[in-house]
């Protein structure tokens, strides 16, 4: 019994002296460490149009004018929105900025302008909060939406994950999203495909601008 009562005060002590030293296993001090995933795997999807809706988010002069990764998505941005108008999709924009009176000529490019009751200004990640996006979404019987963000890491990944969590499907194209740099867009789509909840990862397909048949 003595021996039993010695080897648990040792651990005791041992457990004690752990707890009670600063721990050196957290992510800023293993940053060096970590190895990026794969990139997730992007996918051909064929959409309904009569179900499916186009979410152009925050790509305003202001913002998109900064970013040259924005920029560059802009093309990629155009071409979904030229299919979405060819086949009478819903598209729904939030706006951002101008001290909070942004209007459609704030978009970055006027060839994707939002039509009368197409838009709403929304900040926040989440443009379901608050806004006019799920009525809009309900009214018009949409099942999936196709998500294109400024930034990805922002509006892209709140409004994605919101969209998800509320039911839809989501279409993630990779080329229509833009954030700060090239990681911060690796975070955003690893988040979203894989590193997410499931309730979110499971409603996400990822894929690219020239990857979606109507």
């Amino acid at each position: 019994m003595t021996g039993l009562r010695f080897a648990a005060a040792a651990a005791a002590g041992v457990l004690v002296g752990l707890l009670a030293s600063p721990s050196i296993a957290d992510v800023v001090s293993d940053w060096k460490t970590a190895v990026a995933p794969p990139p997730p795997e992007l996918k051909e999807v064929t959409v309904d149009p009569a179900t499916t809706a186009l979410l152009l988010l925050d790509s305003m002069k202001g913002g998109c004018s900064a970013r040259p990764r924005c920029i560059a998505a802009m093309p990629n941005i155009k071409r979904l929105h030229d299919a979405a108008r060819a086949h009478n999709m819903v598209i729904w924009y939030s706006l951002v900025g101008s001290d909070g009176k942004s209007t459609p000529d704030d978009v970055m490019d006027a060839a994707i302008k939002p039509r009368a009751g197409e838009w709403y200004r929304q900040g926040g990640p989440d443009k379901f909060m608050g806004s006019t996006l799920e009525p809009t979404l309900k009214q018009a019987g949409i099942k999936t939406v196709i998500v294109c963000g400024n930034s990805f890491q922002g509006a892209a990944v709140g409004t994605a994950s919101g969209a998800a969590q509320r039911g839809y499907k989501v279409i993630l194209p990779v080329d229509c999203s833009a954030g700060e740099s090239v990681y911060n867009e690796q975070y955003a789509a690893f988040h979203l495909t894989k590193g997410g909840p499931a309730g979110v990862t499971s409603n996400v397909t990822a894929t690219r601008s020239t990857m979606i048949k109507y």
